[in-house]
């Protein structure tokens, strides 16, 4: 039995509870009487509950995130009917800075609000010791990194075979755009870099080859990023794949030469461009110049193997639809590997409300919280993006339609326009944005291409045929069973132990992305 639970509902199951790992880390002389259990979101919350009664907790921490906010309310509600002596602690960007109206905060006993690697542990003490006058809304005080443990040791042999590692070197930003928490995280702050990067080599040691790095801003301390991708490069083996969130105009020399000398498929960056409209910018306190984040994208796509991942934020205060699809023409041409075009959120405590009267934001009630219309774009236009987004994801992101999208993108004046229509008429067809098969979306790609903008047949299945065939099928689909098709040949090898959906970006043919 365990006194102290950490409780964590990840999105998918090779997700990683990496807070919480910290929290335990940094338990102390507690250690050994806590222990941290992992579920998913679409587990059933009553068997979730059962799984906590058994170990007769005194005290239940539950790591809140946008992503799981309901769950962990319906967890919470029900652990206060069954166990009502039971200490609730909530901690997580969900309950760290605007509780208003939220059920499981007036359902807790305490909220830590903040970085609770230190502040957690003192309060379970306090709780254990009976201490009264123990207030209910705890602001933890930004902690000193080096006196932080590291929690890599706490990832296990399973979740080093089968799940994502995420380590930091930092934490904290020092950008302040409205419509993201990191904003409110400020100073950046560095890890000791000698044991960092101990604890790196340790992980290598055992065995993990991908690595996710969580902080905000990688390039933006040259001496830390520089050695860290120094200390991967010479220790480079097959299957190593490192990711890293990057400011967009931030890349000089020193790191350009290191970056140069990973072998393709071993990097991606995400790349956070969000806008490229210049009052949008202004209105949301995010400063980027354009021309060197232009200049860094062509670098990167003419220079190196680095797999790109690019963001743009759609429903923003200042944009409409036709600023947005400028944007997103402007970021297709510099020939990132994806383009995440997401909605905005309105994430608690983000400045970004601000802006809800003079430009009439109205977001959802419901996690995530979405962007519903703007003085700018109404519900149907934002529906329209957010289905565009979808489809995008399905068709332009995943790596299955290369030639397809290649031979028909190459040749529009708007990529943005022409695959907007193209979203538009699936939608049309399909009536739903989710649950589609991938042959039959290479069937309606096909249908579409070919009665919608008069492309010659065979042109159409030729291309389809060789991204049908990419991943090694061999089964002809009935659609395509009256062309006499060539055999599309071999396709690059991609790196090896590299992710399966960057693989097939890196397998794609010259052209085709």
């Amino acid at each position: 039995m365990a006194r102290i639970l950490l409780i964590a509902l990840n999105a998918k199951y090779i997700h990683t509870a990496f807070g919480l790992r910290y929290l335990l880390a940094n338990m102390g002389d507690l250690a050994s009487e806590t222990r941290l259990m992992e579920f998913v979101i679409h587990d059933s919350t009553i068997d979730i509950v059962s799984a906590v009664v058994e170990q007769s907790p005194e005290i239940v921490g539950l790591s809140v995130y946008i992503w799981n906010i309901q769950q962990m309310t319906q967890v919470a509600r029900d652990l206060k009917r069954i166990l009502p002596c039971t200490k609730i602690i909530l901690g997580g960007p969900e309950v760290s800075y605007d509780l208003e109206g939220l059920e499981i905060a007036e359902l807790a006993d305490h909220i830590v609000q903040g970085e609770g690697d230190l502040t957690f542990p003192l309060l379970c003490h306090q709780i254990l010791a009976n201490e009264t006058g123990i207030p209910k809304r705890i602001s933890a005080p930004v902690p000193q990194l080096n006196n932080v443990k590291l929690p890599y040791d706490l990832y296990s042999d399973d979740d080093i075979a089968h799940r994502v590692v995420y380590v930091e070197a930092s934490r904290g930003c020092p950008f302040t755009c409205e419509f993201c928490l990191s904003a409110l995280d400020i100073p950046v702050r560095q890890f000791e870099l000698t044991s960092f990067l101990n604890e790196m080599q340790k992980l290598l040691d055992r065995g993990v080859r991908q690595f996710k790095f969580v902080d905000r801003t990688f390039n933006l301390n040259m001496r830390v990023s520089r050695a860290i991708l120094e200390f991967f490069l010479t220790r480079f083996q097959p299957g190593l794949f490192l990711h890293f969130e990057m400011i967009p105009d931030r890349l000089p020399e020193v790191l350009r030469d290191l970056i140069a000398q990973f072998p393709a498929g071993s990097l991606q960056f995400e790349i956070g461009v969000q806008t490229f409209n210049d009052l949008t910018g202004q209105l949301i306190s995010r400063h980027q110049d354009n021309e060197l984040l232009e200049q860094n994208f062509r670098f990167l796509t003419e220079s190196t193997g680095v797999h790109i991942h690019a963001d743009l934020i759609a429903g923003l205060p200042g944009e409409d639809i036709e600023s947005f699809g400028r944007g997103f023409d402007r970021l297709y041409r510099l020939h990132p590997h994806e383009i995440q075009a997401g909605i905005l959120k309105r994430l608690r405590g983000t400045p970004i409300v601000r802006h809800d009267h003079e430009w009439e934001m109205v977001y959802s009630a419901n996690p995530p919280y979405e962007i519903l219309s703007t003085r700018t774009m109404d519900f149907p236009t934002i529906q329209r993006l957010r289905r565009f987004a979808r489809f995008w994801d399905l068709i332009g992101n995943s790596g299955n339609f290369s030639a397809t999208l290649s031979l028909w993108l190459k040749t529009t004046e708007s990529p943005f326009n022409a695959f907007m229509a193209l979203s538009d008429w699936l939608f049309l067809e399909e009536k739903r944005r989710h649950g589609i098969a991938l042959t039959r979306l290479y069937e309606l790609t096909f249908l579409y291409l070919t009665s919608q903008c008069a492309f010659e047949p065979r042109i159409i299945a030729e291309a389809v045929w060789i991204d049908y065939q990419r991943q090694g099928r061999r089964d002809r689909p009935g659609f395509l069973s009256s062309f006499q098709l060539p055999n599309p040949g071999r396709h690059g090898t991609s790196p090896e132990g590299i992710p399966s959906r960057q693989a097939r970006h890196q397998t794609a043919r010259p052209g085709e992305t």
